[in-house]
């Protein structure tokens, strides 16, 4: 007896020794795979190849912000900040009743006197915008997160007290 077999169940009635492999086969391929298409279709979002290269970009330094909306359902990118913008200039550009998701390049100074960096990213859904859009919203974040390599902390705000200058500032240190 090969080691597979004790494994399989009953043959079925008129069911060939092949027959019944191929089945077991095709249960052990779907239990590998699974995970990977549920939670895929969990979210149903892509993420477009352009928000993982202007990431990139990010990352070089090019730009200091990042802004995706989902439009259908797809991540794309809404605004690149260019390496002159303020942390003020980025949340002006966060819409005050739909939800966004964003990445900011930190730049800080710690307590030792040394320059760092740190990637932030935003789940920006506040209170006003529709409940269904919050939903998408939540459902789709870890697995567009994810895509992004690189993020350093993440933040979740429903209202701009919730990411204040100084909570940056604070969560960065």
């Amino acid at each position: 007896m090969r080691d597979f077999e004790t494994y399989l169940p009953p043959k079925q009635k008129g069911e060939e020794e092949e027959d019944m492999i191929i089945r077991i086969r095709k249960i052990w391929l779907w239990e590998a795979i699974a995970p990977v298409v549920l939670a895929n279709a969990a979210s149903g979002m892509a993420v477009e190849d352009n928000c993982k290269l202007k990431f990139l970009e990010l990352k070089k330094r090019i730009f200091r912000f990042i802004i995706f909306r989902i439009d259908g359902q797809q991540v794309v990118v809404e605004k690149l900040g260019n390496p002159q913008e303020t942390y003020d200039d980025f949340t002006a550009s966060l819409p005050a009743d739909e939800c966004r998701y964003a990445v900011f390049d930190f730049d800080f100074t710690t307590n030792e006197n040394c320059q760092k960096s740190k990637i932030f990213f935003i789940a920006w859904s506040p209170d006003s915008s529709r409940v269904r859009m919050k939903m998408v919203y939540a459902s789709s974040k870890d697995r567009f997160k994810r895509e992004l390599d690189g993020i350093q902390v993440e933040l979740q705000a429903t209202d701009p007290s919730e990411m204040s200058f100084d909570i940056i500032k604070s969560r960065a240190l």
